[in-house]
């Protein structure tokens, strides 16, 4: 299917300002979302302001709108109103407007806090256990979920993109095993609107030698990660979080907040 109408969620956000630089004058039109003021619309590109827990709003959205880069919601922990509001009734919202509309695909901007409560010492592929580290993480893992109700039972395609520490470069030791640099997230996104697939879960890291996850699902569908956060290796290594739990799962300080459980019973193997 070819995409005329491409929708960017979150259009505002650090890696929704990628994007949209990323793709602009790629697609006939881009719509671009935000609950927030973005800058004005360029050529080929329309901007909405829009709350995708709001149930008309969202569906109007949705008009024409052949695939969706989904980046919207709340980006870190939050109460449980917040996170509930923003990354559970929205992404549901999201998928009702996308069934109405005819949408053809649907790229989740997942996150490695899906998974964050895994030790480090295990490496991970597309099919291992959800182990949420917050709420917010806990809301990543029921919007994988919710691609997979959609994807299967109405037909929408959903790539769940796991993604790590997408900044411009690492910052600190657990960044060498987690980094995506902007590159590789937009190849990433490239491959997830032109690969066949109905429901895949993948990783958004880039080609780091240290890291925890293994990629091959991605590398399957054409991601070819170009960056390596080893080119920082020099600058990091050795910047810790400092604290055992942080240190010991692959959320880091995620997986320590309010962390009440036994670190050596989730050590065990």
């Amino acid at each position: 299917m070819s995409i005329n109408r491409l929708l960017i969620t979150g259009a505002g956000g650090n890696l929704g300002k990628v994007a949209r630089q990323h793709f602009r004058g790629k697609y006939p039109h881009i719509r671009l979302s935000d609950r927030v003021d973005m800058d004005p619309a360029g050529d080929g590109e329309e901007v909405i302001v829009c709350d995708l827990s709001d149930r008309q709003q969202t569906f109007q959205l949705l008009a024409d709108v052949d695939a969706v880069i989904h980046l919207g919601g709340f980006s870190v922990e939050g109460d449980w109103d917040t996170i509930i509001n923003s990354n559970l009734i929205g992404a549901i919202t999201l998928y009702e407007g996308a069934l109405q509309a005819g949408t053809d695909r649907i790229l989740f901007a997942s996150s490695n806090h899906a998974i964050g409560m895994h030790d480090r010492a295990t490496t991970l592929d597309h099919t291992c256990e959800a182990r949420p580290d917050t709420r917010y993480g806990l809301s990543k893992a029921f919007g994988e979920d919710l691609g997979r109700l959609y994807a299967y039972k109405h037909g929408i395609r959903c790539l769940n993109m796991r993604i790590g520490s997408c900044f411009p470069k690492p910052f600190d030791e657990r960044s060498l095993s987690t980094w995506l640099s902007f590159r590789d997230f937009c190849q990433l996104c490239e491959v997830g609107l032109n690969a066949d697939y109905q429901f895949e879960i993948v990783y958004g890291v880039s080609n780091n030698p240290k890291t925890w996850w293994d990629n091959s699902n991605a590398e399957r569908l054409g991601y070819k990660p170009q960056d390596t956060a080893e080119d920082y290796r020099d600058e990091v290594a050795g910047i810790l979080a400092n604290d055992p739990v942080g240190d010991a799962l692959q959320g880091g300080m995620f997986a320590a907040r309010e962390f009440t459980g036994e670190l050596a019973r989730l050590l065990k193997k």
